[in-house]
């Protein structure tokens, strides 16, 4: 059995384990490098980004229980929000980036899922005030139209 490269990356197309880096440069924000890769059998590029790894956050849900953290959540509900919206695929990735620092720099490992929604919203509210509301609307669940119209109204005036 022929063991990978310390640094080959499994190809997304074709499964194979070589592959050659094309580019590498850090992330925009410096928490990450992207390595721009060619597949070595197939030929297609794809980019891997390398993170360090953090010590594993926790997530306390309403009713208590704990799950671990998981970026890609965060990251598909600001896409719901953003969805038809002009908002850039790396304007949400930053916004992600945002969230998931603001949490690690935190005092806890855990954080309760209330917090991480207000976290959202707060850097929402910065970037577009429909994806705000949008997102707002779905973690607040609002109970009726008065409590939309008066988170409405609130926007308004700040």
């Amino acid at each position: 059995m022929v063991l990978p490269k310390v640094d080959s990356m499994k190809c997304p197309y074709c499964s194979s384990l070589e592959d050659k880096v094309v580019d590498s440069r850090d992330a925009e924000d410096f928490s990450a490098v992207r390595r721009r890769r060619e597949c070595l059998k197939c030929k297609k590029r794809f980019t891997t980004y390398e993170r360090a790894e953090l010590a594993e956050l926790w997530v306390v849900k309403k009713d208590g229980t704990r799950q671990r953290f998981e970026r890609h959540k965060i990251e598909n509900g600001v896409l719901k929000a953003c969805e038809k919206r002009p908002i850039t695929r790396e304007q949400i990735q930053s916004i992600v980036d945002k969230v998931e620092m603001e949490i690690r720099h935190g005092d806890s490992i855990e954080i309760p899922s209330k917090k991480i929604g207000e976290i959202v919203m707060k850097h929402l509210r910065t970037l577009d005030k429909v994806a705000y509301v949008r997102f707002a609307s779905v973690y607040r669940s609002f109970a009726d139209i008065g409590s939309f119209e008066r988170a409405l109204k609130k926007l308004k005036k700040s």
